[in-house]
């Protein structure tokens, strides 16, 4: 088994590291509220805002610190231009759906600027220009597709073939007016807004029970009750599975890396490319005659892959390209790609009535969060369906005509499941025995005739936990990068202790007992 690596940089997020939350109290005892909004980021708090907003008594239920999950891991772009999604959609979905998708994301863009206006929030925000660029000759026609098909969609977009970047370009989309902020500013001005207007926020409060009725009713792992006439589910991804919503979901994580740049050769803007494995880059506001520059791009299914070699990758990559100091941060993100490109955010199935949902941002969740806001609270609160958003039908989970045109990338999505559920069992063992388990790193292990996830710590103390994630029972990997326990089927995670860190999962790996001494494993 490989040495573990060690890297510079801090290995946290820009914005966890510089926008502290105050804790919000544990839930002790059962509530009642007219809507519970289960999860905490930006989606759910922007949620919450809009009902309380709208004169709604509302309740947060955060399982572990509110905009501390994939919120705080962010690039945090909100924009419109979203890589080459105008042309697939107009050949998948149709023109007027890009049409549709385009006004929606739009209206986010300026609702995150009203609303920061508003509340007089200081969130960094800055409007810039959105690019999405080829980096070879080989990709220019994708790009002028795009272009096209986003200016049919009704964007202002312009096709260049120059931009700040620091190198040639064989072209790009140009989109002006779009935003990038500090996503922890923002919504911590939002949830003092939110508290303010009545609403509730109860962190360390994780749901594992939903009852679906008039009213609705959600329950604790600790037991208590929140009853509720509706419940919006915005766990990132969805943590009840009554909807099949996982078929449809693609989970995979990004990784991260940020170094300071003198401030004059910093590229204005925020940028994309699907060549080179794909990369992303912006800037943030970092001191005096510096900025942050971060650059995303590497990827890979959860328990898959080398997230070492990934960041060594990303970390290159923006050296040979950026003048830039020594990697200051280094983190990771997790985002759900939908089988049909557009997210899913309305009512959670087919017979719900007041359970809705909101998932699949395939890595535009900022914008997608604020969307969500506009959108489920316009459901929630507006008897008159002429008074909802017309692009409402595009998100709904329940699109039953777009499943068709799913099956494609459903197939593939689930013969990547049916190939971790059977073919990790087929191996004998991840490693041999314990003793082989190095200080710093993890190893799936038969331990007694049972399958274990033991990681030994740098001190050399072992600690296992069952090998079965709790969502569907597929093999958890150990993600040395982020010293953690992921399953590739779904992307839950979950910590060395089998603390759940990201669901669909959500009860915790079951503890083991191992010593490491020899003789202990069965053949």
């Amino acid at each position: 088994m490989a040495v573990p690596r060690s890297f510079s940089g801090l290995e946290e997020s820009y914005w966890m590291e510089t926008a502290p939350f105050p804790d919000h109290p544990r839930l002790t005892e059962d509530i009642e509220v007219d809507v519970a909004v289960v999860g905490g980021g930006i989606v759910g708090l922007s949620t919450a805002w809009e009902l309380a907003r709208a004169g709604r008594s509302v309740a947060v239920l955060e399982a572990d610190r509110i905009a501390s999950g994939v919120t705080g891991y962010t690039t945090a772009k909100v924009s419109a231009l979203h890589s080459l999604v105008y042309d697939r959609l107009r050949r998948t979905r149709g023109a007027e759906a890009a049409r549709l998708y385009a006004r929606s994301q739009l209206d986010a863009v300026e609702r995150l600027v009203e609303i920061a206006d508003e509340l007089g929030i200081d969130c960094d925000l800055e409007r810039v220009s959105a690019y999405s660029y080829a980096a070879g000759p080989a990709s220019r026609d994708a790009v002028e597709a795009e272009a096209r098909a986003a200016a049919d969609a009704g964007l202002d977009v312009s096709f260049v073939t120059r931009t700040e970047l620091p190198f040639p370009v064989a072209g790009a989309v140009r989109l002006d007016g779009q935003a990038q902020f500090h996503p922890r500013k923002y919504l911590s001005a939002l949830a003092n807004d939110l508290r303010e207007r009545g609403g509730l926020i109860h962190e360390r409060t994780r749901v594992t029970g939903l009852s679906e009725g008039q009213p609705c009713r959600l329950t604790t792992e600790d037991g208590r009750q929140v009853v509720a006439r509706d419940v919006v589910i915005a766990t990132h991804y969805p943590v009840f599975d009554r909807a099949l919503l996982f078929a449809r979901l693609s989970p995979r994580r990004e990784l991260v890396v940020a170094a300071p740049i003198v401030a004059d050769d910093a590229p204005r803007g925020m940028y994309i490319t699907e060549d080179e494995g794909k990369r992303s880059v912006r800037t943030a506001p970092l001191d005096e005659g510096r900025r942050l520059l971060i650059v995303t791009g590497e990827s890979f299914t959860p328990g898959t892959g080398d997230p070492q070699e990934g960041f060594e990758r990303l970390d290159a990559w923006m050296r040979e390209h950026f003048p830039v100091g020594p990697t200051a941060y280094r983190w990771s993100a997790q985002d759900n790609d939908p089988s049909d490109t557009v997210p899913l955010v309305g009512h959670f199935h087919v017979g719900a009535r007041h359970t809705y949902v909101a998932t699949g941002f395939g890595g535009w969740g900022m914008t997608g969060g604020i969307l969500t806001g506009r959108l489920l609270t316009s459901l929630i609160t507006e008897s008159d369906s002429d008074a909802r958003p017309d692009w409402a039908e595009l998100y709904d989970p329940r699109r039953i005509a777009d499943v068709l045109r799913e099956v494609p990338a459903f197939v593939r999505q689930q013969a990547d499941v049916a190939k971790h559920f059977a073919g990790d069992r087929m191996r004998v063992t991840h490693v041999d025995s314990v003793e082989e388990i190095l200080p710093g790193t993890g190893a799936v292990v038969r331990v007694k005739g049972r399958r274990c996830a033991v990681h030994r710590s740098q001190d050399g103390t072992l600690r296992a936990v069952s090998a079965r994630c709790t969502h569907l029972g597929c093999l958890v990997s150990f993600n040395e990068a982020e010293t953690t326990w992921e399953c590739p089927c779904h992307g839950s995670r979950f910590a060395t202790d089998g603390a759940v860190l990201q669901g669909p999962a959500t009860r915790p790996l079951e503890q083991l007992e191992v010593t490491g001494e020899p003789g202990e494993e069965t053949p």
